[in-house]
């Protein structure tokens, strides 16, 4: 096995598989010795061909980069001598293609997992009940509702719930319309068997206005109470459980297509190898249930800025094409509002890892979606209506992400990690290790381990085995660490006046 893999016979980089000291000698294609001129981490880049002050360097067969100085072969590269090449708003040309389409019969066609049917005809993979309050103030009262009711009804569903946020009060305009959306679509998220939503009285996200962002609901499964106006709103809230829970009773899990299966993409807390591992066999399983009829989900749209023309030649037409132009200005632009430059570097994680730029880390990212064509983008908040792969509104913030694709409809949410982390969103998180070292070490947080591609496993092994993974977790054979360990949280995108 190699200690470097390069990803594109056109870059000047390969990466280090393992770490090197300086003066190490690597063998290149050809034969071709190379001597490192500086210590290299894991994960990081190897300058293979000279590269002068100004140029592209390139990774994935695309620039990653401008060189800062003249950089010799060698080299170790990453931010001391490499910076962004991204500058400012650019011109988007619709140009129709559908060469990157999944084509061709699926063999998964036929497929089916164990899910609950609904009474809309929706499905779900869990048998929850969801508690939603309207406002922040009534954070803690949820919060021991939730656990008094896990308790009580404990095997007859799969868990009662709560998500703390601080917001629903206070808030004006688009901002507030934003958290009613992304609540009233969880609230609509058919993995809760039975949702109670809480208010307390007196906030602005007044419950009746929430009826109305939630749309038209089933009494039985949606049940309301105003803390305000109840005696004691715990008894009171058990009560209303109470009732859910015998509501959620009556569904069974039975024979569903893989179809309707819908999957979150997201990478949070990346290296070297994410590029590499975890993101395109995540792209793999994408177009896989693509190709069966599901739904994929990629969001993280400034983690997009520097390869967003990949996906807009994946745009089904002109329409949506345009969709996605407006997607990638949009987010430009709130930076901008903020003062914020368009093209701020990686995290100090990413950085750690191998990750030297934003178009360095958006090329690994977008792998996530596979190579099917983008037949919709969706606005925060809303609720995926479109079959195969869509674009969510999002920022790149784990938790806030994560939310947005629980409540864009995502049944599951397949996390990419290079660096770790036990957080989980309200469906089930599968977190998947780019390498193997930190899938040893952090297993109460690691769900699958795409670094046994650099080992001893082919890209169509691994496929094979995390597809029949989300197959056994959505069929509720199985279940994730974050939801063995009780970790299901939501974060809200804000971006207004709190009065």
């Amino acid at each position: 096995m190699n200690n470097w893999v390069r990803l594109h016979e056109n870059d000047h980089v390969v990466i280090a598989l393992q770490p090197f000291a300086k003066g190490e000698k690597l063998t290149l294609e050809g034969g071709i010795t190379l001597e490192l001129m500086d210590e290299v981490p894991k994960g990081h880049k190897v300058l293979t061909r000279a590269v002068r002050q100004g140029e592209h360097v390139l990774k994935f067969g695309y620039s990653i980069g401008v060189a800062k100085e003249d950089i010799e072969p060698g080299s170790w590269v990453h931010t001391h001598n490499m910076g962004t090449g991204l500058k400012g708003f650019l011109e988007y040309t619709y140009e129709q293609t559908t060469s990157e389409q999944v084509k061709g019969a699926s063999p998964d066609a036929g497929r089916s997992f164990q899910g609950f049917v609904r009474d809309n005809g929706e499905v779900g993979i869990r048998n929850e009940i969801w508690i939603i309050n309207t406002v922040g103030c009534i954070n803690k009262t949820c919060e021991i509702v939730a656990r008094k009711a896990h308790a009580l009804y404990e095997g007859r569903v799969d868990g009662v719930y709560h998500f703390a946020h601080p917001f629903g009060c206070s808030q004006l305009g688009d901002d507030l319309v934003h958290t009613q959306k992304l609540l009233a679509s969880l609230v609509n998220h058919p993995n809760a068997a039975g949702v109670l939503v809480i208010g307390l009285g007196c906030e602005n996200n007044q419950i009746d206005a929430f009826k109305r962002a939630i749309g038209e609901h089933s009494e039985e499964r949606v049940k309301f109470l105003k803390s305000q106006e109840a005696e004691d709103e715990i008894e009171e809230a058990l009560d209303l459980v109470e009732q859910l829970v015998g509501y959620a009773e009556r569904f069974k899990r039975e024979p569903v297509p893989v179809s309707k299966l819908k999957l979150g993409l997201k990478c949070g807390g990346s290296d070297g190898l994410s590029g590499i591992t975890a993101n395109p066999l995540v792209g793999a399983v994408s177009d896989r249930l693509i190709e069966a009829g599901g739904t994929a989900i990629l969001t993280e749209v400034p983690e997009m800025f520097g390869a967003e023309t990949i996906l807009m030649r994946r745009a089904a037409n002109e329409q949506v094409f345009g969709k996605i132009v407006h997607l990638i200005n949009d987010f430009k632009q709130y930076f901008i509002k903020h003062d914020q430059e368009i093209y701020e570097n990686p995290s100090p994680g990413n950085k750690a890892g191998g990750i030297s730029t934003l178009e360095e880390k958006s090329l690994g990212c977008t792998q996530k979606g596979g190579h099917a064509i983008v037949q919709d983008v969706v606005p925060y908040g809303e609720r995926i209506t479109s079959s195969g792969l869509n674009l969510l509104e999002a920022p790149g913030n784990d938790l806030v992400s994560v939310t947005a694709l629980s409540a864009g409809g995502a049944h599951i949410v397949l996390f990419t990690t290079g660096r770790g982390t036990p957080f989980g969103g309200p469906v089930p998180t599968v977190k998947i290790a780019t390498n193997s070292e930190l899938a040893g070490r952090k297993k109460n947080w690691i769900d699958f381990n795409a670094g046994q591609l650099l080992e001893d496993k082919s890209m169509e092994t691994l496929t094979d085995e995390l597809w029949e993974q989300l197959i056994s977790l959505a069929s509720g054979d199985i279940q994730t660490n974050n939801e063995r360990n009780g970790f299901k949280e939501i974060a809200i995108f804000k971006d207004g006046v709190i009065l």
